[in-house]
């Protein structure tokens, strides 16, 4: 990940998880298209997949990733934005971009966050599997910038390379690498998912607070619930009306500030 800007984890999930993935978004499919080029016009999008299954709670917090995870980012990091990806036959290529270019600091810089990509699917060059331009997660900002533009010379530009990815397999790769979906040129669609996390500091791309049910939070295991922000990140961000956010999870808990309305 740090020399060519990603890694692939092959046999991530297994025969059974792979199996309940597809039973579970099975029925989510087949309603909503996205609405731009950049989701996708023939692509379908499950937001908050976090929420819609054990299964997904389970690849979302697997202890393997989350090991590759903390060797970029700090303590108490968060998931910020998980869903699944059904790209269906004759979609276009998305426009190549970053995953964190939302977050206004300065390039070049380490990772600010990490993205993971999974093939449900077997991720090929036909059928939409990501391309990645190995080494652009080490840009400055002058180079992305000329490369948005077009003004970049060719020869300075990685060769797009296509993830040739096995069903089951992750993608791992800084939210400074530039990448985008390429085009489903094959008969079938394309189904995998990404889940993104970052800093623990930064303010997430879902708003899983509000997206998430509390009492379906509190069934979630411990390190979910932390991923999902019920945690605190020292001295105190996190915290609600002075306490641990994981209180609230407990449903005869109250905040503070009803609790001294009522004093």
């Amino acid at each position: 990940m740090r020399e060519v800007g990603y890694t692939i984890v092959e046999n991530f999930m297994d025969v059974a998880q792979l199996a309940e993935f597809r039973a579970r978004v099975a029925p989510l499919l087949g309603h909503h298209r996205g609405r731009n080029t950049f989701e996708g016009r023939t692509t379908e999008r499950i937001y908050t997949l976090v929420a819609r299954g054990k299964v997904f709670e389970d690849i979302a917090s697997d202890p393997r990733l989350l090991a590759i995870l903390g060797a970029f980012l700090k303590p108490n990091f968060l998931l910020s934005a998980s869903h699944a990806i059904c790209i269906y036959p004759g979609e276009i290529e998305q426009s190549l971009h970053t995953d964190d270019s939302f977050y206004l600091v300065p390039r070049p810089r380490p990772a600010l966050a990490v993205s993971v990509i999974g093939a449900v699917d077997a991720f090929t060059k036909e059928n939409g599997g990501t391309v990645v331009l190995p080494g652009s997660h080490r840009w400055s900002a002058d180079e992305l910038g000329a490369f948005r533009e077009g003004r970049m010379p060719k020869e300075k530009i990685p060769k797009p390379l296509p993830l040739a990815m096995p069903e089951g397999a992750i993608a791992v790769f800084p939210g400074t690498l530039v990448h985008g979906a390429g085009a489903n040129r094959s008969q079938a669609p394309r189904l995998g998912y990404t889940n993104q996390y970052c800093e623990p500091w930064l303010r997430t791309q879902e708003n899983f607070y509000l997206a998430i049910p509390r009492e379906r939070v509190a069934a979630m295991a411990p390190a979910l619930q932390s991923l999902l922000g019920y945690s605190i990140t020292p001295p105190f961000l996190g915290m609600v009306t002075a306490s641990h956010p994981a209180k609230v999870l407990d449903p005869n808990w109250t905040p503070a500030i009803e609790r001294q309305a009522v004093e």
